[in-house]
């Protein structure tokens, strides 16, 4: 599936590496999008509907490439900049998604 070039120039590298609709990838867009909290494996696994099992192998392989942190249970997206800046472009293009262009009814 092509992506838009904006989107090419301004991802992290490391994000680009991850095929869209896998679990490390939804898990990554979970945790981007709520960058100011971190998570259990547990409440990762009830966001994202992946099976329990598969969210620690996940996460394990998130954070042996640096895009993951977690101390004790809790998991969060790592402290990077170009992570944040993911974030950022994952709310921006939430928000844009649900933009009334036609106005209300």
């Amino acid at each position: 599936m092509p992506i838009s070039i904006d989107r090419f120039d301004e991802e992290p590298a490391d994000v680009l590496d991850l095929q869209e609709g896998t679990q490390p990838y939804r898990i990554l867009q979970f945790l981007a999008e709520n960058s100011d909290q971190a998570f259990t494996q547990t409440e990762i696994h009830e966001a994202t509907d992946i099976k329990r099992g598969s969210v620690g192998a996940a996460l394990s392989r998130l954070e042996d490439r640096s895009l993951v942190r977690h101390r004790g249970r809790y998991w969060a997206i790592a402290a990077d900049d170009r992570l944040a800046s993911y974030a950022a472009q994952l709310g921006a293009s939430s928000a844009s998604t649900t933009d009334d262009y036609y106005g209300e009814e």
